[in-house]
């Protein structure tokens, strides 16, 4: 047996002086996108007297300190507002990715009669829709509005995803799925038993996709919810920051420190509601990329 030996790709000077130039943009450009969160990071484990004196960059927290943290989780409103947007995220996954795979495998079957027709009335929709208004006066309509319902119903179906989802379901071999309807396998036991096992990368984006949005989102909630015992998390923390709404939290602290305490709780609930789907997001990375283009390229 011959010995394979590593062949190195010799670079030129030029090479080596852009390859240099490129990685120093690249790494300040990974500093100025980290760095917002580090400063909010280190802002709410600081001392709010010691942190309202700093001056300049923020590269450790001021005076270490965990109170912020403490005030944050004594707020009621925090707590009821994780449950609330559990319960919306969890329940619209549940939906939003049942829904999404019945439509995707319909539209990515052959032969399907009026599937053309069909696919270019779901298209529209991407491009035009009825708009803000219209769209609460039907949930108000549907008795949705004032409940987290109004949340997850309207939006169970996003286009995009749906286009993603179907593609990536029409790249699998049609001989696995006349195999089994041969065998006498219906349509839903195609779906659950071939089709979505095969589809775990993209079914993980659709999750990353969906949760995100539903995670983050707040202009609903705020257009459709007047009962604060009905807020997400976002909701919440929309509330905190834009509204100063602080004191129920800063209780007990003297006049001349409310302000100084407010910044910190702040940054601290900050931190609160989004550790949770950074935390998240690690676990599902590894399928991003070989999902999105799984889903976005058909050979």
């Amino acid at each position: 047996m011959q010995n394979t030996k590593t062949m190195k790709i010799k670079m030129s000077t030029g090479e080596k002086i852009f390859s240099v130039i490129n990685y120093i943009f690249l790494a300040l450009v990974a500093v100025a996108c980290l760095y917002p969160m580090l400063y909010v990071l280190f802002a709410s484990f600081s001392n709010s007297n010691q942190l309202m004196r700093h001056t300049g960059i923020l590269l450790w927290p001021q005076g270490l300190s965990a109170g912020a943290y403490e005030m944050v989780f004594k707020n009621p409103m925090i707590a009821r507002g994780y449950l609330n947007t559990m319960f919306v995220l969890v329940m619209s996954l549940i939906l939003q990715i049942t829904l999404t795979s019945l439509g995707a495998y319909f539209l990515s079957r052959r032969n399907v009669m009026f599937q053309k027709p069909i696919m270019l009335l779901i298209t529209f929709t991407m491009f035009f829709s009825g708009g803000m208004i219209p769209t609460y006066l039907n949930m108000k309509s549907l008795h949705l509005t004032g409940s987290l319902w109004g949340l997850i119903l309207p939006f169970m179906i996003s286009v995009y995803n749906l286009i993603i989802l179907k593609t990536s379901f029409a790249s699998i071999p049609e001989s696995l799925i006349e195999a089994a309807r041969i065998d006498g396998a219906s349509h839903l036991k195609v779906l659950f038993s071939i089709v979505l096992p095969l589809s775990k990368a993209i079914l993980a984006v659709m999750v990353l996709y969906y949760g995100v949005g539903v995670w983050n989102g707040w202009f609903w909630a705020s257009a459709i919810l007047r009962d604060r015992e009905m807020y997400p998390l976002q909701l919440v923390l929309r509330e905190i920051l834009l509204q100063n709404s602080t004191s129920n939290m800063t209780g007990g602290t003297s006049v001349g420190d409310v302000e100084s305490v407010a910044a910190t709780v702040k940054y601290a609930t900050i931190m609160v509601a989004t550790v949770p789907i950074l935390c998240i997001y690690p676990f599902l990375q590894k399928y991003f990329a070989a999902g999105v283009m799984v889903g976005a390229v058909k050979e």
